[in-house]
């Protein structure tokens, strides 16, 4: 197999895990008529959950909810981002067979989509068309659309992953980085630093000499981990896997790795991902002398 498409691949699988922590913290305030205390008790109690499998098995409940509220009111633009962030979180990050995270993740590309094409239809009727089309009009993105053009990035990306083996699908990624760019210029301290964590990612794909930026992405990577305060592990795990590993700095990766094991899990907002965090690191540091 290709080894850039390995680590395309491997890239968004990650990344699927760190949008279970934002995908969920969108929701706390969407259900206005099942009962907006009820919806944050319920979102409160997932994200604080440190338990994977209660959280595998909870979550559809809670997507079903969400259907039947976008039922409601399709044109809801928070509700419509808050199916698309959910859908995508599990399909991504807590879904193991792969037909099933296929169709998932549609779902949550669907609803982004429909967002943008309720905010922004300019947007939405270029979404398909030639790159430069396409970038003229996230160019013209102003700060009331960072929310709807981050969701759009999130299950694109989603939608990348889950289909890993077409080609056509991985093309889409100068897409998701433009919206990414847009995003961190019209608001750099947007979602605890998660555009910042993602552009790493993508600097960080390849090495220098195959046209990567791992400085760039390690600046990223600097930049997300401020913005979370230390707090999301996940951040850390991404930083070593991707940058650390991509140039070879054991003593970094081994660092970012035991400081994200180190930490405390447990913090409101961010508690599952960050065991789903703690959980990848293990089984890194546990590889780092092969690897190195």
């Amino acid at each position: 197999m290709n080894t850039r498409r390995v680590c395309t691949i491997a890239a968004w699988r990650v990344l699927a895990l760190t949008l279970l922590a934002f995908a969920l913290a969108g929701c706390a305030g969407i259900a206005s008529k099942a009962g907006a205390r009820l919806s944050a008790s319920l979102s409160a109690g997932i994200l604080d959950q440190d338990d994977i499998a209660t959280a595998r098995e909870g979550i559809p409940a809670w997507l079903l909810l969400v259907d039947g509220l976008i039922h409601d009111d399709p044109r809801n633009v928070d509700l419509l981002l808050a199916g698309s962030r959910l859908y995508g979180a599990y399909a991504g990050g807590l879904v193991d067979d792969a037909q099933r995270a296929r169709r998932l993740s549609a779902r949550s590309f669907d609803y982004a989509r429909r967002a943008s094409c309720v905010r922004r239809a300019a947007l939405c009727e270029q979404l398909t068309a030639p790159f430069e089309a396409f970038a003229a009009q996230v160019a013209q993105l102003q700060r009331g659309d960072v929310a709807v053009a981050q969701a759009l990035a999130a299950a694109w990306a989603g939608r990348i992953q889950a289909n890993s083996d077409d080609w056509q699908a991985i093309a889409d990624i100068p897409r998701v980085q433009a919206l990414l760019e847009r995003v961190v210029a019209l608001d750099p301290d947007f979602g605890q630093g998660e555009p910042w964590m993602y552009l790493g990612v993508l600097a960080t794909l390849r090495p220098a000499s195959l046209g990567g930026q791992p400085e760039q992405g390690k600046a990223d990577f600097d930049k997300a981990l401020a913005l979370s305060h230390g707090h999301n592990q996940m951040v850390r795990v991404l930083y070593a896997e991707k940058y650390a590993r991509l140039v070879f700095d054991q003593a970094l990766h081994d660092r970012l790795l035991q400081e994200a094991l180190a930490a405390d899990p447990h913090v409101p907002g961010l508690t599952l991902v960050n065991v789903l965090a703690q959980a990848r690191a293990r089984k890194l540091l546990d590889g780092s002398k092969d690897f190195f």
